[in-house]
């Protein structure tokens, strides 16, 4: 998801500092948690378990943009330690029971310098030393338990909690943050308590706090403010180390207690922070690359950044909230929400069915089990709740793929059901009878983003048609094919350029190609983008695309165009996602990432491989500034994996890959099947950037595409690198 908010890109020279040679993990030492998290990166470099609930980790900021996730890798202090973040996103939330240790003296406002160098993040492992507050603190967490351990360093040990705290766009939205708070001390080492918190969607949050050292006071922080929820300070005897262990919950006080007693019954942080390292060891090697560190560390920070959501929200007995609030039985045992779909349908799905087979059913199951609730499949989900961000019924494309892909417990007609249900019934943000009516979206009916909902929308169309062809419903096939080719009727021919359309039949006058716009910029026609990004999202049908263009060579310059105009003077309107620019191209927003490798399914693979190559060496770099967008829970970090592999989801539901070029000289994917997909590129170098041929398992393929077959059954991918183009 990305902001509404523009942001000035200001290059800041950091280097990775993430302190992994403390790992001796072999594919854990290459994550660098620091990266992304200054610029418009939006990750944070706090202990978290894969796809886990919790993800504890050091808070410098919590209001505005900036701080979608809580942390700038350039502040200088750090208020405290949240229990919960967001990876990547443009709105902000989380950021639940902030908690800061102090000795020596008592300070008013409980900030704390730091020891840059000190500052150590690896997967599922944090660790700081605050110089103002003399303390070392360290993090880690099991899937719903955030562990603390804090070594004093000074007398008069205690712990300030704010309880109000979590990441908001505003003041206001932080005063008005908690609406209900209640908090018990039960004895000396627990405290219990319930919130009902507003930011991006309203939830309720159930907690256990747990002391390894009897607590000898439990105080107001006295800061004349008046919220729903308090700040406390916990007084210690004098200790030099404290543990403190936090399990949250989405439906009681009662489940938070299970989750920490389920997963963490015991005191030894070394030995949860080694079973958080195991597990993502565990994920990180299905694919092992050769290549340089500067390499190594790009790769595996991205499937890292991939792998922290979609999050399980149940508690360990399958208990969750669900989109109405009321309190549901999973029964597979889990729920996952967290679900950024407008931007992960096109590549971090994709990768999930290659690399964590046995995670799609569940992921299905969660998304089919809110529509059962909501009445239509989810649009963004956090907390198992609805928040409508974005445009689209991208669930769609996900579930479709998992259904052709034939992942066993799944409902398939069942899901079908619920497909055509979201796509042939209005709700929020989808206007189906204008859509049936006109055959589009018509921007003086739908006043915000028609253009891009109509091209969003026919791609959805057309994924569904591709399952009701695969059960047979011949007719249901046929109306979804016919919507699926909506985007023709945008296409002006005049600029060669999607444009808005009113009821009537009449374009937008005046059209300016370069106006950019999103929901929060009334009358715009496009989702954070404009006329030159949205034109060619069109991944159903590149061939119709081509037609309308007047055949491939005006298609092919058409593109041309669109990597080397520059920004316009008349470029106005809403920016603050379109970054990572090359002329008009945007990568660090997703409707452009399927738009480099058209140039390959055009018979122009170099054109490509020119343009993979650029974009790894501009916008995915090993330092803090280093991404040049949102990571957008992993879809950001899923093209990068894709890329570097040679090949990538242009058309999800295809079950094919187009290819580009590798960035990587060797990958061996380990297939849940038992199996190997090896990726080999042959004289791979810096001029060597261009494809001079391509073969599987040493068949030549000659239209540079291979299968999700052709992966699963293993097998060699072979390229020929050469600096001719």
């Amino acid at each position: 998801m990305k902001s509404r908010i523009p942001f000035l890109y200001v290059t800041l020279l950091f280097v990775s500092c993430s302190g992994n040679k403390q790992i001796s993990s072999e594919f854990n030492r290459y994550v660098d948690p620091f990266i992304g998290t200054t610029y418009t990166g939006h990750t944070f470099p706090g202990a978290t378990y894969p796809l886990g609930m919790v993800q504890p980790g050091p808070q410098t900021g919590c209001i505005g943009w900036d701080y979608c996730a809580g942390y700038r890798y350039e502040d200088t202090l750090i208020s405290g330690f949240s229990q919960n973040r967001l990876n990547g996103t443009g709105v902000p939330d989380m950021g639940d029971i902030l908690i800061m240790p102090f000795s020596g003296k008592d300070t008013k406002n409980f900030q704390s310098t730091y020891r840059k160098d000190s500052e150590v993040a690896n997967p599922g492992y944090y660790s700081v030393e605050l110089v103002d507050n003399s303390v070392k603190v360290e993090l880690t967490a099991t899937s719903h338990v955030a562990m603390h351990r804090y070594q004093f360093e000074k007398e008069n040990p205690a712990i300030y909690i704010n309880f109000q705290n979590g990441m908001v766009g505003s003041e206001n939205s932080y005063d008005n943050r908690v609406l209900d708070a209640d908090i018990q001390k039960e004895d000396m080492y627990t405290i219990t308590g319930y919130q009902r918190v507003k930011a991006w969607v309203e939830r309720d949050l159930f907690y256990v706090i747990k002391l390894d050292k009897p607590i000898v006071a439990f105080e107001d922080a006295e800061d004349g403010r008046e919220d729903k929820a308090p700040r406390k300070i916990i007084r210690l005897a004098d200790e030099r180390e404290v543990q403190i262990k936090v399990a949250f919950s989405m439906v009681s006080i009662e489940g938070a207690k299970k989750n920490l007693n389920l997963e963490l019954e015991h005191w030894d942080f070394d030995t949860v922070r080694k079973e958080a390292e195991n597990k993502w060891e565990n994920y990180l090697s299905r694919i092992e690359i050769e290549g340089t560190d500067e390499q190594k560390i790009n790769f595996y920070t991205a499937l890292y950044h991939l792998l922290i959501q979609p999050n399980n929200v149940a508690d360990v007995n399958g208990q969750y909230k669900n989109a109405k609030d009321s309190v549901s039985l999973s029964p597979f045992g889990i729920y996952y929400s967290t679900f950024s779909l407008w931007d992960t349908y096109r590549a971090a799905h994709p990768l999930y069915t290659i690399l964590t087979p046995e995670l799609l059913p569940d992921m299905v199951n969660s998304m089919l089990l809110h529509a059962e609730c909501q009445g239509y499949l989810p649009i963004w989900t956090l907390w198992g709740k609805e928040t409508h961000c974005m445009i689209g019924n991208h669930a769609v494309p996900v579930i479709v793929e998992a259904c052709l892909k034939n992942f066993p417990g799944i409902d398939v007609e069942q899901a079908y059901h619920l497909i055509k249900k979201s796509l042939t019934v209005s709700h929020f943000k989808y206007d189906v009878e204008a859509y049936d009516r006109y055959g589009y979206f018509p921007f003086d009916i739908v006043e915000e983003e028609s253009v891009s909902r109509t091209l969003e929308g026919a791609y959805d169309d057309y994924c569904a048609a591709q399952l009701a062809k695969k059960l047979g419903k011949g007719d249901d096939y046929d109306f979804f094919m016919k919507r699926s080719a909506s985007y023709k009727k945008l296409f002006d021919n005049e600029t060669g350029l999607m444009r808005g359309k009113d009821s009537n039949g009449k374009w937008r006058t005046p059209f300016s190609a370069f106006h950019l716009s999103h929901a929060g910029t009334a009358g715009g026609d496009y989702t954070e983008g404009n006329a030159w990004q949205y034109t060619w999202h069109v991944q159903q049908d590149i061939a119709g695309l081509t037609e309308l263009m007047g055949g491939t060579d005006k298609m092919i310059m058409k593109l041309d165009s669109l990597f080397v105009i520059e920004q316009s003077t008349d470029q106005t309107g809403f920016v603050g996602d379109v970054t990572g620019l090359i002329g008009q191209y945007a990568h660090g927003n997703e409707p452009s990432h399927h738009v480099i490798y058209m140039y390959t399914l055009l018979g122009k693979n170099d054109r490509t491989a020119e343009l993979v190559r650029e974009v790894f060496d501009r916008f995915y770099l090993p330092k803090p500034d280093g991404l040049c967008g949102n990571d957008d829970c992993g879809q950001m970090s899923a093209w990068y994996i894709f890329s570097a592999l040679g090949f990538y989801p242009v058309n999800p539901v295809s079950l094919e890959y187009v290819m580009g070029a590798p960035q990587i000289p060797r990958a061996q994917i380990k297939l849940k099947n038992g199996k190997v997909f090896t990726m080999i590129a042959h004289d791979l170098s810096k001029e060597n950037k261009y494809v001079k041929s391509v073969q599987l398992n040493g068949r030549q393929i000659r239209d540079y595409k291979i299968s999700y077959d052709d992966i699963m059954q293993g097998g060699t991918l072979e390229f020929l690198m050469t600096n001719e183009r």
